[in-house]
């Protein structure tokens, strides 16, 4: 299964400037992982602030585009429908690592994995990488809610 920008936005509430997801290439439901990504474009507006000089992406948002990907798996495997009025917010990320930073001209490989839910709260293995490089990685926590 593939989803593009239109399937995203039917899924997330997120708009820009903080849809940090441009695709998902892949969602395996037997394996409960997912792949997408994000184009790093020198027009990101956190740019202007972090570091004007010498530009890198906030690992907040690293990890922000991390759960947005988890969140997306999360709604695939419920099997979110259009019209459904639940949504994950973020609520813990463990074991987060930077490894090397991400800058304008970079394409964000964003991967999640499932790894267990209970009463609500998801927990998801993710990894950023780029040019085939884990860039960031860390176990992260949704909280599914109806709103």
């Amino acid at each position: 299964m593939k989803l593009d920008i239109e399937d995203i936005r039917g899924l997330l509430p997120q708009r820009y400037p903080m849809l940090l997801v441009d695709r998902i290439v892949n969602v395996d439901l037997d394996a409960n992982t997912i792949d997408g990504y994000k184009n790093v474009t020198a027009n990101e507006e956190f740019f202007n602030g972090h570091f004007p000089e010498h530009p890198v992406m906030p690992g907040v948002l690293i990890i922000e585009a991390m759960a947005q990907a988890a969140g997306l798996l999360g709604f695939t495997m419920g099997k979110k429908q259009p019209g459904d009025n639940s949504v994950y917010y973020f609520a813990g990320a463990d074991q987060v690592r930077f490894r090397q930073p991400v800058v304008p001209g970079d394409r964000l490989d964003l991967h999640a994995e499932f790894i267990a839910e209970k009463r609500g709260i998801w927990k998801f293995s993710c990894q950023g990488s780029v040019d085939g490089k884990i860039v960031s990685s860390a176990v992260i926590t949704c909280a599914k809610k109806e709103i």
